[in-house]
């Protein structure tokens, strides 16, 4: 498919998925979401995907919202606001429920929405020069759509502080409080995710899409009876697969398993 806003690259397993807005520093607008959107569908059903990383060409991973887009947004009616909204969400939620481990490549600013797309991946490396803010508050606006997965990757107290404050977080402190996994000097950070992308293929694709079902499952979820029957099912199911079959097969025999491309 070709795309006026995004490009994507699979090599060996690995989707590139890149913001490709470089002079408005990968601002979104309702283009950039219908073609994410669109991508991770086919990049989610496509079984030669692994993983999926997403970055920003030139200086920013994205700096948020396009001027020109809220500008007519301004102008939208609530129920348009609405609509427009849900378009936002349900992009992000693809991108959270992709089945594939997502990885967010962050250079430069990552702001509002920005910082939304990278808390909606599962690890987040950065370069040292990236720099995060939850800004909507300091134009009127609310954080609305981005919450769920920034709340997630933040947490909720330091979430608590810097959507109401709207203070820029530097990559360094990211990485402090625990929301960057992977912090890197400028030039590294592509060695950096190559490594995290060589684990991901070693594991089993379908291991790999039931762990992260697994952990929206468990997540804060009261340790009860109905818990421990759900996770005892899961993993009788994925003992019984052919996958995890060959996965025990393969260690028993001391040889890599038919999905390994490390």
């Amino acid at each position: 498919m070709n795309y006026q806003t995004i490009e994507v690259c699979i090599d060996q397993g690995v989707a590139r998925l890149w913001l490709n807005r470089p002079a408005v520093r990968n601002a979104m607008n309702e283009d950039v979401i219908s073609e994410l959107t669109a991508a991770l569908a086919a990049l989610g059903s496509d079984d030669n995907v692994r993983v999926v990383v997403l970055g920003g060409r030139g200086p920013a991973f994205c700096a948020g919202a396009d001027l020109g887009w809220m500008r007519r947004m301004a102008d939208f009616s609530e129920p348009q606001n609405q609509a427009s909204a849900m378009e936002l969400a349900t992009m992000l939620q693809r991108l959270h429920a992709l089945p594939k481990p997502t990885i967010a490549r962050v250079h430069g600013p990552a702001y509002a929405g920005g910082m939304g797309l990278a808390s909606a991946c599962d690890i987040i490396v950065a370069e040292t020069t990236a720099e995060f803010c939850l800004s909507e508050v300091r134009i009127g606006l609310v954080p609305a759509t981005i919450s769920p997965y920034v709340v997630q990757a933040l947490g909720a107290h330091a979430a608590r502080r810097y959507m109401l404050t709207a203070e820029r977080v530097s990559a360094a402190e990211a990485h402090r409080i625990g929301f960057v996994h992977e912090l890197c000097d400028p030039g590294t950070i592509d060695t950096t995710i190559a490594s995290l992308t060589r684990s991901l293929v070693a594991a089993g694709p379908a291991a790999l899409a039931a762990t992260k079902q697994l952990l929206d499952d468990v997540v804060d979820r009261t340790i009860d009876p109905a818990l421990l029957a759900m996770t005892a099912s899961v993993i009788a199911q994925v003992r019984a697969s052919a996958e995890g079959r060959e996965g025990v097969g393969s260690f028993l025999e001391k040889r890599k398993p038919a999905w390994s491309r490390a």
